[in-house]
């Protein structure tokens, strides 16, 4: 699924844009240690987590796009880093499970 594609369907705003990011997969969740024990390679990330340490796990991780959710602002020193990794961000104002049920033809993460 392409970036677009994911903004229209959490009728979210693209923060930082990578244009070709596309995700095979999604993985929910908000503790950045499970994200990395568990989130797969080319998926999306669902998440409240806004912080430089969330573009860190997923450039560890190979995610290549995070969904920040309930509106949550992206701060300058995460967005730099996610332009500078390839990550892209989309803000929605859904929560989380929401987000991952406007998202359903994702399949999810089962590492």
């Amino acid at each position: 699924m392409k970036l677009k594609e994911i903004a229209d369907k959490i009728g979210g705003s693209v923060a930082v844009d990578v244009p070709d990011a596309e995700v095979s997969s999604a993985y929910v969740g908000d503790l950045l240690s499970d994200v990395m024990g568990h989130a797969g390679d080319e998926s999306v990330l669902i998440t409240v987590q806004n912080h430089l340490n969330t573009i860190a796990v997923c450039t560890l991780v190979g995610i290549k796009v995070i969904v920040i959710c309930h509106n949550r602002p992206v701060p300058p020193d995460m967005a730099e880093a996610a332009k500078r990794e390839n990550v892209a961000i989309v803000v929605t104002p859904m929560a989380q499970y929401a987000a991952a049920l406007a998202l359903h033809e994702l399949p999810p993460c089962e590492r």
